[in-house]
């Protein structure tokens, strides 16, 4: 649209333009509005938990390990690598509650069930790790390995 602007209407100039242009007047000061903020996903804590403990960062792996569980309280793998990140900071009693959530979600779990064990052994308590073992034999033979060696050796 095309405006001819004559004398006299000169002081309806500004006011027609910024009517015609849509999306280019604000008032000064806003800018445009915030998009929302999509809360993070329990998956991306779980990848981020999993990036800070491959770089031995288990304090960081706690926290984020933690907002994938409060985010979906019935993830076992999460549930699992909090107990790890737990034992690997020497909160051994917290990882076993850790261990156990994800015991509960997916019984058979060769991995929580080798971790809790370790932990057993780290709270020096080698015939509750002797109980897991004998449970995690049946399982995975290499994990049950592991963790006799574990008991083994006190480490």
């Amino acid at each position: 649209m095309i405006l001819r602007l004559t004398s006299g209407f000169s002081t309806l100039l500004v006011p027609m333009i910024l009517l015609l242009s849509p999306g280019t007047a604000r008032p000064v000061g806003s800018g445009p509005a915030p998009a929302p903020v999509a809360p993070r996903s329990a998956e991306a804590d779980y990848n981020a938990g999993l990036q800070a403990k491959t770089a031995r960062q288990y304090a960081t792996a706690v926290t984020h390990f933690r907002r994938a569980v409060e985010a979906r309280p019935s993830f076992p793998e999460a549930w699992n690598e909090l107990g790890f990140a737990l034992r690997q900071t020497g909160k051994y009693e917290e990882a076993l509650t850790a261990y156990d959530r994800a015991l509960t979600l997916r019984p058979n779990f060769p991995e929580a069930l080798e971790y809790m064990g370790e932990a057993y052994v780290k709270l020096g308590r080698p015939e509750d790790a002797r109980a897991i073992l004998e449970r995690l034999k049946g399982l995975d033979a290499a994990r049950a390995q592991a963790l006799e060696e574990a008991i083994r050796t006190g480490r």
